[in-house]
């Protein structure tokens, strides 16, 4: 299993659409997913439209048991392949910072007890995305905690460079509480490729960051939007703009999939399969 915690420290740069797109590219592929939503604006959890649990993302946090685990993880409306531990619009209580790291392991120890979650017959998890707030307190500092990989989001406007140093530091910062936590990379959102302004900011980020800048960005596109609102993944929406955005999902997917070596169901591991057109 896999854990990737997706983070931006600046709102609005389109966190939950790569966590979103990214379990849609992974349902489509066969892989087992969770996603756990750590925002208080819970919006993960809105376009994924599970079932009512008893038990959210802050009882998970006071009590990491199984039993409570059991209780706030659920299906999603988009298939089997794809769960949802449910966030809790009262997280933000949590979300203050706290210097000396109390309860910084307590999202991890709950992860660590997904065995228990598996019904008979059903595949384990291979993939959990951790969807974190815009902001470094506690609960983004608990998902870098629990996570293998640390995927940074950002736009290409004039601020993205001092953006993604900031939570490049963030997590090189962390690495002092989880020694295995490395960068899986920055994903661009939102680009206009006709926009000079835009490749400019691209190329000012791979200057800085080097290959860590994904070599596909997402563009802008309306279906994304469209997609969320029908709470339906991105894959399954059928137009041009959904068709593009789908593959550069696909990339990326086979990117995370590479940097953990995750174990595909099908036979075949030809990224080639990645970068087909979505059905």
């Amino acid at each position: 299993m896999q854990t990737v915690a997706v983070l931006s420290l600046k709102g609005g740069v389109g966190k939950t659409t790569v966590v979103l797109g990214l379990a849609s590219a992974a349902m489509r592929r066969g892989v087992r997913t969770l996603v756990v939503d750590l925002d208080p604006q819970c919006n993960a959890t809105a376009a994924l439209e599970p079932e009512k649990t008893a038990k959210g993302l802050t009882d998970v946090l006071a009590d990491p048991s199984p039993e409570v685990l059991r209780a706030a993880v659920t299906s999603s409306s988009w298939g089997d392949e794809v769960d949802v531990l449910v966030g809790s619009e009262d997280a933000e209580d949590l979300n203050g910072h706290q210097p000396d790291g109390g309860h910084l392991s307590r999202l991890q120890d709950a992860l660590s007890e997904l065995d228990e979650l598996i019904a008979e017959g059903q595949l384990p998890y291979q993939l959990v995305l951790l969807d974190c707030p815009p902001s470094l307190g506690r609960l983004t500092r608990s998902a870098l905690v629990a996570a293998d990989r640390a995927l940074l989001v950002t736009e290409p406007t004039i601020f993205a460079v001092s953006g993604v140093q900031r939570a490049f530091e963030a997590v090189q910062a962390e690495r002092a509480n989880n020694p295995d936590l490395q960068p899986l990379g920055v994903v661009v959102n939102r680009v206009r490729p006709r926009s000079h302004e835009h490749q400019y900011r691209i190329d000012e980020l791979r200057d800085i960051f080097g290959p860590l800048v994904m070599p596909v960005a997402l563009p802008d596109r309306l279906a994304v939007q469209q997609a969320q609102g029908a709470c339906m993944p991105i894959h399954q929406w059928g137009t041009p703009g959904a068709r593009e955005v789908s593959l550069a999902f696909n990339l990326i997917l086979a990117r995370t999939l590479r940097s953990g070596r995750i174990r595909r169901p099908e036979p075949e591991d030809e990224e080639e399969d990645f970068v087909e057109e979505a059905e």
